[in-house]
């Protein structure tokens, strides 16, 4: 654990730039909420470095989505987030977004594509580079920029589609 620790925490603070500002999960509980996930299920043999940490991910987007839908169900609707898709390629800066509704929006696009939703999960969520996310997927990097653009293009469709309503 000490090895990763640094790593979980990294991908911990992207997801927790773009949450509310009274947020009540820190970084280090997040990791250790995931780890304690990592610990109670039968994962798979770790493939690499990369398989771990989109685990990891995955995992900690979970955490999140589930302590939002809570948050919302406490507050009938509360403050909602507006994510900038386009500002995903770039660093994360401080990103206003529903988590809950980019959660959603990634399901529907899993039941039209899996492969489009894990690219965005492992490059969005997990920071995975083209190259990690593609040994992860098993594909080539071209497969995960084409699903890429076409997975942000989708989503940015919908997550519109979805605050207008």
């Amino acid at each position: 654990m000490p090895l990763v620790y640094t790593e979980l925490r990294r991908i911990a603070n992207r997801y927790l730039q773009g949450e509310r500002s009274d947020h009540t999960l820190q970084s280090t509980a997040l990791v250790h909420e995931a780890y304690v996930r990592m610990t109670e299920q039968a994962l798979p043999q770790w493939q690499n470095r990369a398989h771990f940490f989109a685990v990891a991910a995955q995992l900690m987007r979970q955490i999140l989505v589930d302590h939002a839908r809570s948050h919302r169900a406490s507050k009938r609707g509360g403050d909602v987030y507006k994510l900038a898709l386009e500002d995903a390629e770039e660093q994360p800066k401080v990103l206003d977004f529903d988590i809950v509704a980019l959660d959603d929006a990634l399901k529907s696009l899993a039941l039209m594509d899996e492969q489009q939703s894990r690219v965005v999960e492992l490059k969005f969520f997990g920071g995975l580079s083209v190259e990690d996310t593609a040994d992860v997927l098993g594909v080539s990097a071209s497969t995960v920029k084409r699903d890429w653009t076409t997975a942000r293009a989708w989503l940015y469709r919908e997550l519109n589609r979805s605050a207008a309503v």
